[in-house]
């Protein structure tokens, strides 16, 4: 198994096992993402980025869904351990992070401007939306190819409910199908993107739990 396998696996099963009582004594920072794509992005930036997640004491836990958010926070946030957070979710989830984080008392009727204050950013539809437009269509599509993955693209392409869409629909769409495909192409499309390209969101939650003070 490669590297970048057994990373996928390993996130896969973590988010599969994870409690939210799993937690390390010295962790001072909790970023929290609605799946496991969302982990592997994070950490992968961050690996780029040449930082030691694990030695910050920060760790990236994927909640299973944005429904899950207020129980996290609690546990995780000032009715909890107390802990330093910040987050990520799709724009269509974006509610259900707000009334997370209200129910905590973390604020009321949050804009998306307060919600980034405190360290949750939301990314414009989802984060391989992001990815995608960062990258551009033609750069994905050469890291598609990469994978032996360029048929099945073209094939996607030719259905009748994507014909005549537009290229970075159709690799979001074909990046949200296909088993694990979402997961593996996280973590490479971040590894493809430029540093200097970084999506804000996924740009911004990670330098947040650098940045931010307890």
């Amino acid at each position: 198994m490669s590297g970048s396998s057994a990373k996928m696996a390993a996130a896969v099963d973590e988010e599969r096992r994870f409690q939210p009582a799993d937690v390390e004594v010295d962790l001072r920072a909790v970023v929290l993402v609605e799946g496991t794509s969302d982990k592997l992005a994070v950490e992968t930036l961050a690996e780029r980025r040449r930082r030691n997640l694990k030695a910050e004491g920060v760790s990236v836990v994927p909640i299973g869904g944005a429904q899950a958010i207020g129980r996290f926070i609690s546990r995780f946030g000032p009715q909890g351990l107390d802990l330093e957070l910040a987050g990520l979710c799709d724009a269509a989830e974006e509610r259900n992070f707000q009334r997370g984080l209200e129910r905590a008392g973390l604020g009321s009727e949050l804009t998306r401007a307060e919600l980034e204050r405190l360290g949750f950013y939301v990314c414009v539809e989802d984060l391989e939306d992001e990815l995608i437009r960062a990258l551009g269509a033609a750069s994905v599509e050469q890291v598609v190819d990469a994978q032996g993955d360029l048929g099945r693209f073209r094939t996607l392409q030719k259905q009748p409910e994507w014909r005549g869409r537009t290229t970075e629909e159709q690799l979001r769409r074909f990046m949200g199908s296909g088993g694990r495909r979402k997961i593996r192409y996280a973590q490479l499309l971040v590894d493809a993107v430029d540093l200097t390209q970084v999506p804000r969101p996924l740009d911004r939650v990670l330098a947040h739990v650098r940045t931010s003070q307890r």
